[in-house]
């Protein structure tokens, strides 16, 4: 069952036949790799996560995080996968060689980790957290922080983490009561507890470097007087040495829903007045810092989302083939009629096609953020360059909340495909289900996704980044049109690309009045559709570069002469569900969003107006 982590094909197809992204093979950037390499490096992940990661997925899962005598543990298959995940250098493989990276595109780490992660996430956060924490320290550490941290961090041998949540500041991190004091050797004590830490402490490493959000003494008060400290769970001496523990201590894991080997921990930092840390960055600018790690944890989130879907979509599909229930619906009254694998029922179906447009497109989706990155890097104009930064800044909210939600609803129709097996912890989907539910909560609420969506990111630059990123869907719809099995679905999208163009006018104007309440009251409906109409664009774009290939084969447009191919060619086959999933979610699936915009524009102000007593309870 391992092998139905990820679909190989679909991710070649995205990277070389939808986004081209040999293109970038001419950059000077990248100019020494080549395509050959790009592939080996994807099944060399493969093989890490199939045949050392995935065994962990269960197992973990049942023996969980341990916390005994003020020491965390965890699962202990974690350990030999975990030490091949560093020695493979896998962590920091898009980061330049000169910090220790291996400096490979953005896409393809995206591509590999689809395995990593995809096999086990609880294993995959222990690196992503520690890529997180280094790069804050690249980006804005001293020459001495970098010497000591950075490539202890960015290998893995030292893990990392983000103190920011406390007990009475959840996602109000302006409520944070964490105090910092200067020492006069220019470190600083830091007093105060946080909450919810992600791999907060554990075993895998001989050190954890902590990010860490407090206050100075006499700050301002808010976000403004916030900064940010490194606190090393070992203080680590100036010749880079270890030296003693640090006054930070996991004083509780939590138990959780799912991801039971991640370790969810209580930190309480200065109990004994001796938790030290050094000042990354300007005093009152670690929210700026912060946020460079959050952006690019709130991505890798939207991917976990996809990526549950992924593997829950791909069980559901193999167990459709293989369970027989029931007669095939034409032959329902004839009581000799043999019983069928339940993908030959047309509700099993429709729940398929559902799941699969999800995950195509969520996949495309998440690509073409991390090949934004690429083209970021590699932009020979500074107005390019900008281009690029302001689209990755607009759809982060985006991936983060709508992929972690449809990914959600995936595994939860993978569950259904499956029926009361499903629910059972015989078959991976439950736990699928248990772990995906995370992605909607961590690093930001999904609600708190969509007021950054319309308060923040629909404003920047006058509204003309949202409307550039319009165009960009415009200018896929046009060469879609050109097409003729696409004519209609493109119009389709086309019509549903205009009223969302008005309905965002509309928000932005309304989140700016008086009536602004109404309109936030209204931002998470207005994400569900941009998300939405994303899909219609990934899944057109798909269809676009699939249908001429599929009547190539074919040797006819024909529709019978195109099923005919499919039933004997697998790339036919492969084709054709590209058009197939293209066609449903724009039929059937898109117009749910036309009613939500209808909804916003209506702006019904009951959920204002309630008093919070008539909710009863």
């Amino acid at each position: 069952m391992a092998q139905l982590l990820s679909d190989r094909r679909d991710i070649d197809f995205v990277l070389y036949e939808q986004l081209k992204i040999e293109d970038i093979l001419k950059t000077e950037k990248y100019n020494d790799l080549n395509r050959k390499m790009f592939d080996m490096v994807i099944s060399e992940a493969r093989n890490l996560g199939i045949k050392e990661i995935f065994p962990t997925y269960k197992e973990g899962d049942r023996e969980g995080v341990k916390f005994e005598n003020g020491k965390v543990t965890v699962p202990q298959c974690f350990h030999r996968p975990y030490a091949l995940f560093v020695e493979g250098e896998w962590i920091a493989m898009a980061e330049d060689p000169e910090v220790g990276g291996q400096g490979l595109p953005a896409i393809i780490r995206q591509a590999a980790f689809e395995y990593i992660i995809g096999a086990n996430f609880a294993i995959a956060g222990f690196g992503n957290l520690g890529h997180g924490a280094a790069k804050m320290i690249e980006l804005f550490g001293t020459p001495k922080q970098k010497k000591l941290f950075l490539n202890k961090v960015y290998s893995g041998k030292w893990g990392g983490t983000m103190l920011l949540t406390e007990p009475g500041a959840g996602s109000d991190v302006a409520a944070l009561t964490t105090t910092a004091v200067k020492n006069p050797d220019g470190t600083y004590f830091i007093s105060g507890n946080k909450i919810f830490i992600t791999c907060g402490d554990h075993d895998l490493t001989e050190n954890i470097i902590h990010p860490v959000l407090a206050c100075i003494e006499g700050a301002p008060r808010g976000t403004k007087g916030i900064s940010l400290f490194i606190v090393p769970k070992i203080w680590v001496n100036d010749d880079g040495s270890l030296g003693e523990p640090n006054d930070i201590v996991c004083s509780g894991v939590e138990e959780k829903m799912g991801i039971h080997g991640s370790p969810t921990c209580s930190m309480a930092l200065g109990g004994k007045g001796k938790c030290r840390g050094l000042l990354l960055g300007e005093e009152n600018k670690g929210m700026m810092v912060m946020f460079h790690m959050m952006n690019e944890a709130r991505l890798d989130v939207g991917t976990q989302g996809f990526l549950h879907a992924s593997a829950a979509y791909l069980y559901a599909v193999n167990y459709a083939r293989q369970r027989l229930q029931g007669r095939a619906i034409e032959k329902g009254r004839d009581p000799e009629a043999p019983q069928v694998p339940i993908i030959c029922h047309p509700d099993v179906r429709r729940m398929l096609l559902q799941m699969k447009a999800y995950v195509d497109g969520m996949r495309s989706f998440v690509y073409y953020v991390a090949y934004c990155f690429d083209k970021k890097s590699t932009a020979k104009t500074k107005a390019e360059q900008e281009r690029y930064s302001d689209l990755i800044e607009l759809l982060t909210p985006i991936t983060k909340a709508y992929c972690s939600e449809c990914g959600q609803f995936v595994c939860e129709q993978a569950i259904q495909v499956h029926g009361g097996y499903g629910y059972t912890k015989e078959y991976p989907v439950e736990q699928l289900y248990r772990d995906c539910k995370i992605t909607s909560i961590y690093e930001g609420t999904n609600g708190i996704q969509a007021m950054d969506l319309l308060g923040r990111k629909l404003e920047m630059k006058k509204g003309t980044v949202f409307t550039d990123f319009l165009k960009e869907i415009k200018a896929a719809i046009v060469r879609a049109r050109e097409i003729p099995r696409l004519e209609d679905p493109a119009i389709r999208v086309e019509k549903t690309l205009n009223q969302l163009s008005e309905i965002a006018m509309h928000l932005r104007k309304t989140a700016f009045s008086k009536d602004m309440k109404l309109a936030f009251a209204y931002a998470h409906p207005f994400l569900e559709v941009v998300g939405d109409v994303i899909m219609a664009w990934m899944l057109l774009w798909r269809a676009t570069v699939a249908v001429p290939k599929l009547e190539k084969l074919a040797g006819s447009a024909d529709e019978s002469a195109i099923q005919s191919k499919v039933a004997k060619n697998k790339d036919a086959a492969f084709y054709d569900g590209q058009l197939k999933a293209a066609e449903f979610f724009i039929s059937s699936m898109l117009p749910a969003a036309v009613g939500k915009m209808n909804a916003i524009a209506l702006s019904n102000p009951a959920a204002i107006d309630i008093h919070e007593k008539s909710f009863g309870g």
